[in-house]
This record gives C-alpha cells, sequence and structure tokens, in this order.
C-alpha cells in the first residue's frame, strides 16, 4: 500500500493541473440490443467555462452540453454498486475528465435505485457494459474516443462486473455454500430476497486495458481458474472496516487469486459506502447511512486522494502508444 503522504502531494499536483481544464458532461438513452434503453452519463474535457450545476443529488463543476475538446482519447466505463445510478462516482468522473478522459457511467438495468429486479443476476451487467464500450467507441460523437485506450472503474457489484468484463468468468457454483457458511452477509440476503436462477454467460470484452476495482463484490466466487483470463492490469481497493463485504471473503480473495499482483491498496478508517461521491445536503437527506462515515474518517480529504490514485493509474495504463 502506497504512503498517504505521496498520494496527498499527486493530488495536490493533479488538482493544480485541473484547476486549468473545463468539464462538459451530458446524458442520454442508448439502445440495448438485450433489453430496455440504458441510461448513460458521460463526462469529458472541454474548453466551456464550467459553473456548478445541479445534477440530481449533487452541484458539479461542469459545461452542460459543451463541446468537446480533443479526439482519440481515453475511455474510462463506470460500473456502479447494488441499487445505484451512473452519478454515484461523479467526482471520481470530473477528476478523470479534467486529466483528459471521456468518462461513461450507466444505470444497469434491473440493478439501481428504481429497479431491483435483475439485482443478482450478475452476468447481465458485464454484457451492459460491454454495450456501452460498442456505443461509446462506435456511435458517440465518432472520433473523439480512441478504441484501443479503454479502462474500467467499478464500485462493489461494479466492482465485480468490470473484472468480469476484463475477462473473469465467476465460479457461481459456490454460492450454497458461501451462503450457507455467511447467511447474514448483505448478497447472501439479497440473494435470499431474489434468487438469482440459473446463470448466465458473462461476457468480456477484450478492449479494457485497465481495471480498477473498488470493495468488489462476490470475491469469494473469483478463484484462480475463474480470474485465470484477465490480463489487464488491476487497482484494486479495499475498506478496512468494510462492513458489507468484509474481509476476507471479497477483496482480499481477488487479490490473492489474480494472475498478476494487482496495485493494492487498504483505507484506513473507511467503510463500504466510502467509495461512494461526498454527500451534499440534498444526498445526505436522501442517502441517510450510504452518506455516513465513521468518526473520524474524512470523506472528501479520502476521495482527493482516491482520485489522484485512479488518475495517475488509469493515465499510465492508457497511454498512447
Amino acid at each position: 500500500m502506497r504512503r498517504w503522504g505521496v498520494v496527498a502531494a499527486l493530488a495536490m499536483a493533479l488538482a493544480g493541473t485541473a484547476a486549468q481544464a473545463g468539464v462538459g458532461v451530458e446524458s442520454f438513452s442508448m439502445p440495448d440490443p438485450g433489453g430496455p434503453p440504458i441510461e448513460v452519463g458521460v463526462w469529458y474535457p472541454s474548453d466551456a467555462p464550467a459553473k456548478p450545476t445541479h445534477l440530481g443529488l449533487s452541484v458539479q463543476d461542469v459545461a452542460v452540453g459543451a463541446p468537446v475538446k480533443g479526439r482519440g482519447l481515453p475511455l474510462v466505463v463506470i460500473s456502479h454498486g447494488n441499487g445505484g445510478s451512473y452519478g454515484g462516482h461523479y467526482d471520481t468522473a470530473v477528476a478523470l475528465a479534467e486529466a483528459g478522459f471521456v468518462v461513461a457511467a450507466l444505470t444497469h438495468t434491473g440493478d439501481n435505485y428504481r429497479d431491483q429486479s435483475r439485482a443478482t443476476a450478475m452476468w447481465e451487467r458485464p454484457r451492459q457494459l460491454k454495450v456501452l464500450i460498442d456505443h461509446m467507441t462506435g456511435v458517440w460523437r465518432p472520433g473523439v474516443v480512441d478504441p484501443k485506450r479503454v479502462g474500467a472503474f467499478g464500485f462493489s457489484s461494479g466492482g465485480f462486473t468490470v473484472l468480469a468484463a476484463a475477462g473473469a468468468k465467476p465460479d457461481m457454483t459456490g454460492v450454497a455454500a458461501h451462503c450457507r457458511e455467511h447467511p447474514a452477509f448483505y448478497d447472501c440476503r439479497l440473494m435470499g430476497q431474489r434468487p438469482p436462477g440459473a446463470p448466465g454467460v458473462f461476457v468480456a470484452d477484450p478492449r479494457i486495458r485497465a481495471v480498477v476495482s473498488a470493495a468488489p463484490a462476490m470475491g469469494w466466487s473469483l478463484t484462480k481458474s475463474a480470474l485465470a483470463g484477465v490480463a489487464a492490469p488491476v487497482q484494486l481497493w479495499r475498506a478496512e472496516n468494510d462492513e458489507i463485504l468484509p474481509s476476507p471473503f471479497y477483496a482480499d480473495a481477488v487479490r490473492a487469486n489474480l494472475p498478476r499482483p494487482p496495485a493494492w491498496h487498504i483505507v484506513p478508517g473507511a467503510t463500504h459506502f466510502s467509495f461512494l461521491a461526498p454527500c451534499s445536503a440534498q444526498a445526505r437527506a436522501v442517502m441517510g447511512p450510504l452518506c455516513a462515515d465513521p468518526p473520524g474518517f474524512d470523506r472528501e480529504a479520502f476521495h482527493r486522494r482516491f482520485n489522484a490514485e485512479v488518475t495517475a493509474f488509469l493515465r499510465r495504463e492508457l497511454a498512447a502508444p
């Protein structure tokens, strides 16, 4: 684990660079051949002047619908956690856009804050992420995105999603044994409420060249053989006090079983939802526990360091040839 002093210095350096960059943002629905249209949010570099803008439950310094600055830009796709939406990691998206990335986040069909009907059909998530990459590299503003420079960021169920999209083949036969031993774990309670049924096919996308996985769900299903197909470098994060996906069954299992060691980070004092963007007053009123942090833990300070580390990793791994 890197020293936080080094990370803080990097965050300040990136902040100084980012202050000169603008960020455009837009949202739309894209067609999905396998289901209903998918809601998408996109952040990207722009020369347009940014201003504080209310978007959902957040206030972002962005320019809505602004022109894109640049062509052949690297793309990062974002997969949210169970019950989330495309805006759950907006601060990371803004930081990446300031650094020159196009960032596209989707709201997963059947697993979002409005609809939990397919929350345990985990194989549908990487397929939807592939549809997003197809759209961003082939339909959205042709020529802006470099299809050979694609990264993926995911949190919780999204952390599992990006690993599967990068080539993991989860072993779903272990669900029953895991839940017999740990019936109180969140994933087991969720599967008890919404049995996943017969597992489908996990679709990989070989265009993904780098993965950031924060607090990945269902790590116990990612055995050595399941992860053998992940060739992309991985930056892997765990909250020290993750109450939803406790150690050693999730992020630790992924770390142990990846074919090559990841860039590994344990966040001191953090709990599971510390990886979500810092909450506005409006978000705290609506989201409640998802905005609560342990005494002494500063989510805003952590996210400055987190976003700097994520940006540095993706910048390095998605550098132009």
